[in-house]
């Protein structure tokens, strides 16, 4: 809308100076014509009283006086020529020989013979200023060329050009004011315009797969918008149909994933303690001398199956478990210090940067997440090191507490990176892989964050981060 304003106001402008011109080239055109008629009439008058014999030759003597006095009331310079160019008279004052003047171009002459109405116009610039000269003959009573009559002739053109300044000022007002008014008729449009857009834009984005999305309400609006808000409410319901069925697709692979672990943990101990009871079925003999420590034996593999079947429901319920957030006020650094009193293993050290760091946490679940990181740490390195090393600290960064915890291990494959938080997922050859996942899961519960650095045969080195009071 501005750039359309604009151009029509340059097109306007140009087309307001070109008819100026144009007006300005036939006001010139016409007041010339008129001047030559009217000084014509008087040249005539004058022929017509004087005393003397009308011939060319006489001319000089029958306008001696006169002609000052039409080139005074005409306020126009007058020369006239005789038949062949030369001059004869001329109204200024001042005459000095000027080879301009003295006689007309041979061309201008032949072009004034040779026109119908014997009249012939020339135009010239000079020193900046445009002049015309028109050539006509003087006819006597028997309508027989009595002389050529040239009338030099100023285009003033400073009246025009200030009326068209004074024009091009007010349409430049005009326009600035038209200007002004699409400027903010652009942003009221425009406004209008994008905030139904931005309305729309801002519904989008909001869009989550994991929730129920509103749909958009817009009362007024132009076709095309209405398409789109209806093809909008159209995606959220296909998408919320979708979540639905990708939620339940998703708790049906889960707990057909987790029955297969569960399955799969729990048929290992039910092997032996299967081939156990077979043996004794077979070799039970009442009357063997042995038989006490037989059952003995029987009952203690038995009891060490069973323990083991019920490490992995343990373990399988801790995960299912979700922590509550518990705003309990502790200091990390005497709870991680105690979490580390139950292991053992000389090669553990505790760094801490200050004796008391303040954080909103669970005891029970910060002390959880503290020592599966250091068994990880124990599980990692190989038995043949010669100098394991676990080292454990505790510091405060700005408004966050942050845990290191520092093995000198076999370190993480690139391969297993990514994986490294995944449920299930083990390098060992015991465990269920569920120690990590519930770590993560605690420490995100509490709005921080565990991240880890590792290089292979050179040690991993975990980093837990959470908000402090």
């Amino acid at each position: 809308m501005i750039l359309l304003v604009l151009i029509a106001s340059v097109l306007i402008a140009g087309v307001t100076i070109y008819q100026y011109n144009e007006e300005a080239r036939d006001y010139h055109k016409e007041r010339l014509e008129r001047k030559e008629k009217a000084i014509i009439s008087d040249i005539n008058y004058v022929i017509k009283e004087t005393t003397y014999p009308v011939e060319t030759e006489k001319v000089p003597l029958i306008f001696k006086d006169e002609i000052y006095r039409i080139a005074e009331i005409h306020s126009l310079r007058i020369n006239l020529y005789d038949m062949e160019g030369s001059l004869l008279i001329t109204s200024k004052a001042s005459f000095t020989s000027d080879s301009l003047y003295q006689c007309i171009d041979t061309d201008v002459l032949n072009a004034i013979s040779n026109t119908a109405e014997h009249r012939y116009v020339i135009k010239n610039r000079k020193n900046g200023e445009t002049f015309q000269s028109s050539y006509t003959f003087i006819l006597d009573a028997k309508s027989k060329p009595l002389a050529i009559l040239n009338l030099p002739y100023l285009e003033n053109d400073d009246f025009l050009n200030k009326e068209l300044n004074e024009f091009l000022e007010r349409l430049g007002y005009a326009y600035v004011f038209m200007m002004l008014i699409a400027i903010v008729l652009a942003l009221l449009l425009s406004k209008y315009i994008t905030s139904t857009l931005k309305t729309i834009a801002d519904k989008i984005n909001e869009t989550r797969l994991e929730k129920r999305n509103k749909k958009i309400d817009i009362a007024s609006s132009s076709e095309e918008i209405s398409t789109l808000v209806n093809s909008y409410n159209s995606m959220i319901d296909e998408l919320e149909e979708s979540a639905v069925q990708l939620a339940t697709s998703e708790r049906e692979q889960a707990w057909r994933e987790m029955a297969k672990q569960v399955a799969h943990e729990i048929k290992n101990p039910l092997t032996p303690m299967r081939l156990s009871v077979q043996s004794f079925q077979r070799k039970f003999n009442p009357e063997d001398e042995n038989i006490y420590q037989k059952v003995d034996e029987y009952s203690n593999t038995l009891i060490q199956q069973i323990d083991t079947m019920s490490s992995i429901a343990s373990a399988f319920s801790n995960f299912a478990k979700m922590p509550a957030q518990q705003n309990e006020s502790l200091n990390v650094t005497n709870i991680v210090k105690l979490a580390l009193d139950i292991f053992s293993e000389d090669y553990i050290v505790f760094i801490s940067e200050d004796d008391q760091v303040m954080a909103n946490f669970d005891r029970t679940q910060l002390i959880r997440v503290v020592t599966n990181l250091v068994k990880n740490g124990i599980q990692a390195i190989p038995s043949d090191k010669e100098t394991p090393k676990i080292e454990v600290k505790v510091m405060s960064e700005g408004d966050m507490v942050k845990i290191t915890v520092e093995d000198n291990g076999i370190g993480i494959t690139k391969e297993n990176e990514s994986k490294i938080f995944e449920p299930k997922f083990t390098t060992k050859t015991s465990g269920m892989g569920l120690g990590l996942a519930m770590v993560k899961n605690i420490v995100e519960t509490y709005k921080g964050n565990i991240t880890f650095t590792s290089q292979q045969d050179v040690g991993t080195t975990f980093i837990v981060t959470f908000p402090k009071i």
